[in-house]
């Protein structure tokens, strides 16, 4: 079965010849076979479950398996010809079923897959605005916030990140942050035909060091922030910011906005080899005195719907702007959106307003259940995708102002992923939180329990006796138990997964959403709480 994303393929695609293709990138064939001058081309893929009838595969070295070892596939959908290493030609060799596709040779054929469908798709990105955001914590954000500034001076957008793959209002789920680069040309072209003239995409370290953006060079480029994430990927911070930093090199980026608030910003603004135009949001910091843009005031609203502040530009004027979400980290989200939509040509004030309206963004801060009085007596309740130590830091504060009585988080921590930040987060939690439901996020391969034993041995270094501590062993009991601990002045965040439709389980991927279940867990506590009144009537 074709993968959702052909949904999103051009319905009337370029036809190459092959042996153009080969030309152009100077690709020689397997065994010194030619191409038949005839076979054309319509479509690229590095994955042999998109392949559609037309397509290229290229097989990519994976990290346990080569990709050409699922050439079969590839030919029975369609496959015309096949690009990959030595390694992988080797591999198709034995295979029966693709004897007749032409098989191209390259040195790195995942670093020429995103070259090969620009080429194909006649470089779609350089026919409409592009801005790209990357950084640690804040990308789906500030990528709606530009969206929305962008809908302002186009009436037909793209948007490619965590959440979703969407041109215009058709969407699918997007399988991972930033999808593989033969998929972004594609994309690109799809919503160039249907109409669309801007587009913006979150870009994640492991796109960057993976090539996933070859092909491409964005308009603009943003960095929001810089924290510990992915290390297990990376290695060590220096590691995690060279990957980020190749998207603000010549040939990834025309321009940048970058903040400057961490050390990684300033010297990343320092470093990047396209001009730059840098913004500090923390008010009275040192470098708020000399970047391009600061924020000067800030007033974070108590009602939890937003904040408002004022973002001094390279001129020296003042201008009145606003975060729809709480917290001093949208504030940054706000102001980064605003300069990047602006450098892409949005006028500045229709920026700063479409960004002060934009709509709810799912899983982050999203209010699923609004605090309410007896008889109806409901807590606060809100679902956010903080996963690192910074972002819960931040997520925690910005909600501790609007909570009357206790703090409720229910939280836990992926599996085969970076365990150093496992206690971290687990300090963290009992810090700034009052209840602690400690739970499951993503376990994966590893067993749950050891995830959160590690969590737990953070959260004792803040209560040594494990006081307003509970400990889950499903997510969704997690989630009822917060719902049976609150009372109407508390506030339960729920913190990990945001938006995320699945939650993976030693291997499988089970349909599960936070906001689903927080709602299924709140219409059983009103069908419980009427069945209690019914029999005390």
């Amino acid at each position: 079965m074709t993968s959702p994303q052909g949904r999103l393929r051009p319905e009337h695609p370029h036809s190459r010849r092959v042996a153009d293709l080969a030309d152009a990138f100077a690709l020689v064939t397997a065994g010194g076979a030619g191409v038949p001058d005839d076979l054309e081309t319509t479509g690229v893929t590095v994955a042999s479950g998109d392949v559609l009838p037309g397509d290229v595969f290229v097989a990519v070295p994976g990290a346990r398996t080569h990709g050409a070892a699922h050439t079969a596939q590839a030919v029975a959908s369609g496959a015309v010809a096949v690009v990959t290493d030595a390694a992988g030609a080797a591999v198709v060799a034995g295979i029966p079923e693709a004897a007749h596709l032409p098989v191209l040779l390259v040195e790195d054929p995942r670093g020429v897959a995103g070259h090969l469908a620009a080429w194909l798709h006649d470089h779609p990105g350089r026919r409409v605005t592009t801005v790209g955001v990357t950084g640690t914590n804040g990308k789906t954000t500030t990528t709606y916030f530009v969206e929305a500034a962008l809908r302002r001076a186009h009436e037909k957008t793209v948007v490619m990140g965590t959440v979703e793959l969407r041109i215009g209002d058709e969407a699918i789920e997007s399988p991972r942050t930033t999808v593989e680069a033969p998929v972004v040309q594609s994309i690109l072209a799809a919503g160039l035909e249907r109409g669309a003239t801007a587009a913006v995409m979150e870009v994640s370290s492991h796109a960057l060091a993976l090539g996933r953006m070859n092909g491409l060079e964005v308009g603009v480029a943003g960095f929001t922030n810089l924290q510990r994430d992915h290390l297990d990927f990376h290695g060590d911070m220096e590691g995690y910011f060279q990957a980020k930093a190749q998207l603000f090199r010549a040939g990834h980026a025309q321009r940048a906005v970058v903040v400057v608030d961490d050390a990684w910003g300033r010297r990343l603004a320092e470093e990047a080899e396209v001009p730059v135009d840098t913004v500090a949001t923390h008010v009275g910091a040192p470098e708020a005195a000399t970047a391009d843009w600061a924020v000067t005031e800030a007033d974070i609203g108590l009602d939890g719907v937003g904040s408002s502040f004022v973002l001094r530009g390279p001129d020296g004027t003042e201008h009145r702007a606003a975060s729809p979400l709480p917290g001093l980290v949208n504030v940054s989200n706000a102001a980064l959106a605003v300069v990047l939509a602006h450098r892409a040509g949005v006028p500045l004030a229709d920026a700063i307003d479409a960004v002060a309206t934009a709509h709810e963004i799912p899983g982050r801060m999203e209010r699923v259940i609004e605090r309410r009085p007896a008889p109806d007596e409901r807590p606060l309740c809100l679902v956010d995708y903080a996963h690192t130590p910074d972002a819960l830091v931040l997520a925690l504060e910005a909600v501790r102002p609007i909570t009357p009585g206790r703090l409720v988080i229910v939280f836990g921590s992926d599996g085969d992923r970076d365990q150093g930040k496992r206690p971290i987060m687990g300090a963290i939690a009992a810090r700034l939180a009052d209840v602690l439901v400690v739970t499951d996020e993503n376990p994966r391969s590893e067993d749950p329990a050891s995830i959160r034993a590690a969590i737990l041995s953070g959260v004792r270094e803040e209560r040594p006796d494990l006081a307003d501590v509970h400990e889950a062993t499903s997510r969704t009991q997690a989630i009822h138990d917060a719902l049976d601990l609150a009372t109407e002045t508390d506030t339960i965040i729920i913190t990990g997964k945001g938006h995320e439709p699945t939650q993976e389980i030693a291997g499988v991927f089970h349909r599960y959403n936070d906001r689903d279940v927080l709602r299924a867990a709140d219409a059983d506590r009103t069908a419980r709480a009427h069945e209690q009144q019914g029999q005390h009537a």
